[in-house]
């Protein structure tokens, strides 16, 4: 049977059912809460909420839980950290961390915490700047004024500016967030706790995980001071309960065009899972040859098979006939009303056909577009040097408005950190990575490609992966350091093997990139524009937006759902974690659990579910109650949550969060961090 049961589409003609809807802080539906519940949340409640959240620029969620700058998130969100500081005789993954004091506490090499502290509609500035434009110059009128924004806004490297699109294109915000890019580690479990169960438990509920992490944010050397932040609750979350999660979902699809949904459905989801699978092949025989590598290479293949999972559940939810033929009434039913009036007809009425016709030009140049840009290098590290030291050669003499986006002003200082990090680089797994990019380059453009001609000449991949690995000194940071600062002439001086392979197939990279953003991406942006503002005039902001990971707050309780015709009850209690385990992985408890098993109340709630409507990115996310209190923590979906990128279901959808109570039983009785205990107010 389909685990992944139909998700019930977004209905257009009103606001969303039930506890559906990730809303921007700034329309947020607070008599709709009030109606359900009896709790209306003020605007004061928002701020201090909005305030105390928190976002990991590299995918996550997390929140501020006390006034000097201590944050809260998921191990699997700071696990790059955590990686990144463990060698092979120090393993943080393996054996956890817990910093004693505050000089105990270990800068993570590459993270950066946002905290959002204003919105601004700047929508008539941009739309403004691209009336009557088309293609190539609607594209560079937009790129323009939007880097122009970002650019007044962000005066100095502790402010981030991003112009957020919402309701594809219908509004244009900046979120302006305070940027903290010396974040330190505070406390993480073992990797056996913090993912019991593994890759067969993932998005599966009953869950028993403590999936738990604390970092802090410092300034000028010392915990950053923060006036807003969550307090703990004392008893946590309870059945029934109305909950709210705060935090940045990544990315959804419920309001895209039929168009726009076939094209993921046969085009891009089946050529991800693919390439995803082959991937995981690459790593799991890797892995085969020592600990050692197995060490270097598994936050690669967490990434790799948590991709793979949440992927297969979007293609599934697509290839629903129930749900896809839902989604195409929507669409008619929308069409329909604007073509029964003349006006909205003629401003709008195409909108749908131009958008068909980029998806069929996207269908055409897909493969140049993924291996040349979008998935080139596949992860390597010196890859993805490599090349942000050459473009960044090339972009930053131009002018701010000129660059490509990744290079403007505003987002500087971010792409400085990850250049800049000192985190370790494995030549032996960056050989693989390479040598897999290269090998799927020929295999998917073909050895008569002129770009692949460039790039291999008449070397096989294996051979020129080892070479390049071997000779690069970009492992060095002073290296890179003074490259970067020596700009175009000392990248193309510097004869580093590296180097040159990425400017070999650069200008093809980048010839594919400019037409499928004149082209393409335009003239999908500027109809979903007008797709947006024939919504905006029949229904108002009554419908949320889709998700763009940009903080959101959602609202739902603590709530059991039906599977397979069996009730599955809403909690599972720390008990239960021993009676999972089999001392097996990925079932195989950390020692530190099993010594202290009769210490622990075995009663203690572990996971929850919840009906709050969340995505990827939401990881991380606090759950908390009326009184803006800790109740849990969110770290994933079940699997039926899967289809959420298209619609939502609360009659199964399910998040699901580390209970708070078991968050402060771990770290009393089992980690014995009573100074952690005892900042966040969990002490007895």
């Amino acid at each position: 049977m389909n685990r992944l049961l139909i998700v019930t589409a977004l209905v257009l003609s009103a606001a969303a059912s039930a506890d559906e809807g990730m809303w921007t802080f700034n329309n947020f539906p607070s008599a709709k809460v009030k109606k359900a519940s009896g709790f209306a949340p003020s605007q004061a409640w928002l701020d201090d909420v909005r305030l105390s959240s928190a976002r990991l620029a590299g995918g996550c969620s997390a929140s501020f839980v006390s006034p000097d700058g201590l944050v809260l998130t998921n191990h699997h969100c700071a696990r790059r950290c955590i990686d990144e500081l463990s060698t092979a005789k120090t393993n943080f993954i393996a054996n956890g961390f817990y910093a004693k004091t505050l000089a105990d506490e270990l800068r993570c090499p590459a993270v950066e915490v946002n905290q959002l502290l204003d919105i601004t509609d700047v929508t008539e500035r941009v739309t403004r700047a691209t009336r009557g434009l088309s293609g190539e110059a609607f594209e560079a009128a937009q790129k323009a004024e939007l880097a122009k924004i970002e650019k007044e806004c962000a005066q100095g490297d502790e402010v981030r500016c991003d112009v957020v699109t919402l309701y594809q294109g219908g509004q244009y915000q900046l979120y302006r967030y305070a940027r903290f890019q010396d974040v330190r580690l505070v406390f993480a479990p073992e990797e056996a706790i913090a993912f019991f169960g593994g890759d067969p438990d993932n998005f599966e509920f009953p869950r028993y995980d403590l999936d738990v992490s604390f970092l802090r944010v410092y300034k000028d050397g010392k915990p950053a001071k923060t006036d807003h932040y969550f307090r703990w609750s004392k008893a946590g979350a309870a059945e029934g309960e109305l909950t709210f999660v705060s935090g940045n979902p990544g990315k959804t699809s419920r309001l895209d065009t039929i168009a726009e949904l076939e094209y993921a459905r046969d085009w891009a989801l089946p050529e991800r899972l693919m390439y995803l699978a082959e991937l995981r092949g690459l790593l799991m025989g890797f892995q085969k040859r020592g600990p050692e590598q197995t060490r270097i290479s598994n936050n690669v293949k967490f990434g790799v098979e948590n991709s793979l999972k949440a992927l297969r559940g979007r293609r599934e939810a697509l290839v629903d006939p129930t749900l896809f033929a839902q989604k195409v009434a929507e669409e008619k039913a929308l069409q329909s009303k604007v073509n029964q009036n003349p006006r909205r007809k003629k401003l709008y009425g195409t909108a749908w056909a131009e958008i068909e016709k980029a998806v069929e030009q996207e269908k055409n140049i897909r493969k140049e577009l993924t291996w040349l840009e979008r998935s080139a290098g596949t992860g390597s590290d010196l890859f993805r040097i490599a090349r942000t030291l050459l473009r960044a050669s090339e972009e930053l003499p131009k002018p701010n408005a000129e660059r490509l986006q990744e290079y403007t002003d505003a987002r500087l200082p971010s792409l400085k950190q990850s250049l800049f990090s000192p985190a370790p680089i494995y030549p032996e797994l960056e050989t693989e990575l390479v040598a897999f990019y290269l090998e799927k380059l020929r295999q998917v453009l073909g050895p008569d490609h002129p770009a692949v001609k460039a790039v291999l000449g008449k070397e096989s991949p294996e051979a020129l992966a080892k070479k390049v690995v071997a000779g690069t000194k970009l492992a060095d940071v002073k290296q890179r350091q003074a490259l970067f600062d020596g700009g175009a002439k000392a990248v193309a001086a510097s004869g580093d093997p590296m180097i040159d392979l990425v400017r070999r197939l650069d200008p093809a990279a980048r010839a594919v990139r400019k037409q499928y953003e004149d082209q393409i991406e335009s003239v999908m942006r500027k109809n979903a524009e007008l797709i947006a503002r024939a919504r905006f005039e029949l229904y108002g902001t009554s419908v949320y937006p889709d998700a763009t990971f940009s903080p959101r707050l959602s609202y739902g309780s603590v709530k059991g759902y039906v599977e397979d015709g069996k009730p599955v009850p809403p909690f599972t209690r720390m008990g239960g974690t021993f009676e999972r385990a089999t001392g097996e992985e990925p079932f195989a408890l950390p020692k530190s659990w099993l010594a202290a098993k009769t210490k622990l109340n075995l009663d203690t709630p572990m996971n929850f579910v919840t009906t709050n409507d969340i995505i990827g990115g939401n990881s991380g996310s606090p759950v908390i109650n009326k009184n803006a209190e800790i109740v849990g923590l969110i770290f994933d979906g079940n699997i039926q949550s899967l289809g959420g990128e298209y619609g939502f279901d609360e009659k199964t959808n399910r998040a699901v969060a580390v209970h708070s109570a078991a968050i402060l039983e771990a770290l009393r009785t089992i980690y014995g961090a009573d100074r952690l205990v005892k900042e966040i107010g969990g002490a007895k």
